[in-house]
């Protein structure tokens, strides 16, 4: 019986391999491919597909902040999602917490901060998973499976992805490829990290068997993976 959820790493990115137009937080996918000539309406896709993902999402907190969960809202509409955010900076602000919560069915925060702002929310959806030092991920799997987690979905930034790639904690890939190069050796990729040096390290890298391939409308591709997880 597996100990934790089936996880599935699903992104958008470019046919470079790169998740945001740019190496600032002020570049971002959502917010710059509309504005590109031929983009914008394949996007669409993209988030329909989203919202076939599993009801537990895995991000960060870095990454929520950037799409804006801690700017004033007018108004939140509540999905059927169950967010799991990293956060330790922390990224987000109690107003952000406060936004994830309005959003989401139940809000786990995942942190080695001990005064990061969830603590002062009382919430019964509120749920705040804390570490000592860093954070042990596969521990961390295994509780959100005892907390009824059984798939999970990650959307988090390249240094996590890679993270949890090294660590076998993925098991499957889907990706949909817009119809775009970036370029720029600091913009975010897939999968970031620390890069290999030795032989030794190549005994990290895992293969992987591609079952499906959809050639959606606009030049979008959408690709899905499985690792072998032993």
């Amino acid at each position: 019986m597996n100990e934790r959820p089936v996880t599935t790493l699903f992104m958008l990115m470019s046919v470079d391999g790169k998740i945001s137009t740019g190496a600032d937080d002020e570049r971002d996918f959502d917010k710059d491919l509309p504005t590109i000539d031929g983009l914008g309406k394949g996007l669409k896709q993209y988030y329909a597909l989203e919202e076939q993902t599993d009801w537990h999402s895995f991000n960060s907190g870095r990454v929520m902040a950037k799409v804006g969960w801690n700017e004033q809202k007018d108004s939140i509409s509540k999905i059927p999602v169950r967010f799991v955010v990293v956060d330790s900076k922390p990224h987000l602000t109690e107003r952000g917490v406060r936004n994830l919560l309005a959003r989401s069915e139940k809000l786990y925060i995942v942190t080695t901060n001990k005064q990061h702002p969830a603590y002062s929310i009382d919430d019964i959806n509120l749920k705040v998973l804390d570490y000592d030092g860093n954070i042990n991920f596969a521990d961390l799997f295994t509780k959100l499976k005892g907390l009824g987690a059984d798939k999970l979905t990650i959307q988090s930034g390249g240094e996590l992805n890679a993270l949890l790639l090294r660590e076998k904690l993925v098991d499957k890939l889907s990706i949909v490829v817009a119809p775009l190069i970036v370029g720029g050796r600091n913009v975010p990729t897939l999968i970031d990290g620390d890069s290999l040096k030795t032989v030794q390290d190549l005994g990290i890298l895992q293969s992987m068997k591609l079952t499906k391939v959809d050639v959606l409308s606009d030049s979008y591709l959408h690709l899905q993976y499985a690792f072998a997880n032993d």
